[in-house]
């Protein structure tokens, strides 16, 4: 075996040793872009699911089918702060008043998923269980605005009667990374209003 034929070798073991890195290389940029897609649409599905929720629950702040039940729309927010909401509602739309109340949990209640910002959003209605679902919600904030588009910056609200509308700022992440890369959606309600607190 002479230079000629030890070179060639060692020639093609080094171009086959780059064709097999490359190759690796595409199977990992497929497997992530592939992962990627995915976690995107999950966490758009979930963040559709939420907002659906909270867009049908906050727009019926003060209403009851039986309209003689509350009388005075403006006293139906009993609690409001940054994280968190209580208030009056016909939830089944059947003319009895309910109570509804969002919260957040804290990151430690889902201590055992591979995100260490997801959270629960919870929601009760009256006294009932706490419901919830891990969706990979990381942010759920609300800011409140009096009839004149102020800002209410007090936390919580002292006087529940002045808020006019809500600013809610929801944010999902998928529950698990692909190379530590979480997929986020994002979205704002800007100023929902609830027209029944505009009954006043």
């Amino acid at each position: 075996m002479g230079i000629s034929t030890i070179l060639d070798i060692i020639g093609s073991v080094f171009v086959g040793g780059l064709l097999l890195l490359i190759l690796f290389r595409l199977n990992t940029s497929a497997t992530g872009t592939l992962y990627n897609s995915n976690a995107e649409i999950n966490v758009q599905q979930a963040m559709v699911s939420v907002v659906e929720v909270l867009e049908s629950d906050f727009r019926k702040i003060g209403y009851c089918k039986d309209w003689t039940k509350i009388p005075d729309p403006s006293k139906s927010i009993l609690y409001a702060d940054s994280n968190s909401i209580k208030f009056l509602t016909d939830v089944d739309n059947v003319g009895v008043v309910d109570s509804l109340y969002y919260y957040m949990g804290s990151t430690s209640q889902l201590s055992s998923t591979p995100n260490p910002r997801d959270r629960l959003l919870y929601r009760v209605v009256n006294t009932d269980q706490a419901k919830s679902s891990n969706v990979g919600i990381t942010k759920f904030t609300l800011k409140y605005f009096d009839a004149l588009k102020n800002p209410i910056n007090e936390n919580p609200v002292s006087v529940p009667a002045l808020i006019n509308s809500i600013q809610i700022d929801v944010q999902v992440e998928n529950t698990e990374a692909f190379d530590s890369v979480y997929t986020v959606a994002f979205w704002r309600q800007i100023r929902l209003a609830a027209r029944n607190l505009r009954n006043r």
